[in-house]
């Protein structure tokens, strides 16, 4: 039987649907590099032929303990879906012989080097700066157009963005950005390969976007990503998924699959993030590529990784269009024919709509809960009413308990101050965003209230 070693790290799908495809496809070692969500222990048992978590010092030199692993286990490849393990696995491919993202992989994950190579190719995205001081970011906001999006180089997850509109703002924005970058490395949301990475920066123009000229509905954000894969050298386009417009600074609500969009429009689209990838040389991995979407046709290209998307994507594109496509790649990687979609799947291919959100304590407008909520999804799916035919479910591994408090949302932290992760089933994807609409109405109503009574909390239901 074929072995894969699957590399695990915090983001990308959750971590049991994931070990559920691979572990169809071959006999699974785990290896750790983050400690497993509570809620997958049984599955890890039954799906993993071996689990490994290293100790610290092991992680030092992840590439060599990858490597080793792999060669202790007779891996015949090796898997990643983490954004922050992507790197060190494609380096390990390389040494190993195996299939992998190839030698050109960082430029799919550091930004500074993925924006100049975009520059190189005439492709088009924001004006854009590397900064690696305070002085550096000053100097920037001296050349570029205000406002300002001043980003970590190597995060994901909107983690550590922040907003500058005057010159005045430089100085707090970089404080707190290299502080967040801190806090998320003390949460396991950080760069596992590149040392020191948490210290680069980039700072690009906010482009002016729009989704009015695309979308035929209100309420969709004004930027799409194309989920694909790269074959050999050769990008597959998937399919294209739409969300809800972003909380501040650009903290993603929602995912939405597929996209609403007219065909002409979704053939523009794909034809851009080819350009984008093509561009990086990337070998065999999962895509997933930002674009923005601007009046008269305009776009932008923002970023592209080296990995599939992460939270729910995955799934929904299985359940919308019949694809597993982490099934599909590791039967890839381990030499088996696969038939990959040969065009882009378009929403009238689709089988209903699925989308994911994040919860965060902020309204649809944006705009911070007026007191704090205790999360609580039975309540929630038994308070707020929904299209007829659609289903809401939590995503047990990326939420909260029951009875947890709601974070108070940080613009800076992003998507780590996120409290849970809901999927809905729906008809159409018209329907999964009024219903997301809907939700992110009434969950400040419909949560149980936290209340402070001499210092200590307490919930009112």
């Amino acid at each position: 039987m074929s072995k894969v070693l699957f590399v695990y790290a915090k983001g990308g799908p959750p971590l049991g649907y994931a070990l559920s495809r691979v572990a169809a496809r071959s006999a699974v070692h785990l290896l750790a590099l983050s400690a497993l969500p509570p809620t997958v222990a049984a599955s890890v048992d039954r799906l993993c032929a071996s689990l490994l978590s290293p100790s610290e010092a092991e992680r030092r030199d992840l590439v060599s303990l990858i490597v080793s692993r792999a060669q202790a286990v007779g891996a015949d490849a090796v898997v990643t879906f983490s954004e922050y393990a992507v790197v060190a696995v494609a380096e390990a491919c390389e040494k190993l012989g195996l299939a992998g993202a190839g030698t050109s992989c960082a430029l799919a994950r550091d930004k500074r080097m993925m924006r100049r190579t975009w520059e190189e190719h005439g492709i088009s995205q924001p004006r854009f700066r590397p900064v690696a001081t305070e002085g550096d970011l000053r100097d920037a906001a001296g050349a570029l157009r205000f406002p300002l999006l001043l980003k970590a180089a190597w995060s994901a997850g909107s983690t550590a963005h922040r907003t500058l509109r005057t010159p005045d703002e430089v100085p707090a924005a970089w404080e707190r950005a290299r502080e967040v970058m801190a806090e998320s490395a003390q949460l396991g949301f950080a760069e596992l390969h590149v040392a020191g990475a948490g210290a680069d920066f980039l700072v690009e123009e906010i482009v002016p976007g729009t989704a009015a000229d695309w979308f035929d509905q209100e309420g969709w954000g004004d930027y799409v990503s194309v989920e694909g894969v790269v074959v050999d050298g050769e990008f597959r386009p998937v399919c294209l998924s739409g969300r809800m417009p972003t909380v501040e600074p650009f903290t993603e609500r929602a995912g939405i699959t597929p996209a609403a969009l007219p065909d002409d429009a979704q053939r523009r689209i794909v034809d851009l993030a080819r350009e984008a990838v093509d561009a990086l040389g990337l070998h065999t991995c999962g895509t997933h590529t930002e674009i923005k979407l601007g009046a008269d046709g305009q776009m932008w290209v923002i970023e592209t990784a080296a990995r599939f998307g992460g939270a729910m994507t995955v799934p929904q594109i299985e359940e919308v269009f019949g694809l597993d496509l982490i099934g599909m790649l590791t039967d890839h990687l381990l030499g088996r024919a696969v038939s990959w979609p040969a065009e882009v799947r378009t929403p009238q291919e689709a089988r209903g709509a699925a989308g994911s959100l994040v919860v965060l304590a902020v309204d649809g407008a944006g705009a911070a809960w007026p007191d704090q909520r205790v999360w609580d999804f039975p309540t929630v799916r038994d308070a707020v009413p929904l299209s007829v035919g659609s289903h809401l479910s939590v995503v047990a591994e990326n939420s909260l308990p029951d009875g947890a408090p709601v974070p108070v949302y940080d613009p800076a932290a992003g998507a780590n101050t996120m409290a849970a992760l809901c999927l809905l089933s729906a008809t159409d994807p018209e329907t999964v965003l009024r219903d997301f609409r809907t939700l992110v109405d009434a969950l400040p109503q419909v949560l149980p209230q936290v209340l402070p009574t001499d210092g200590i909390m307490e919930v009112q239901s």
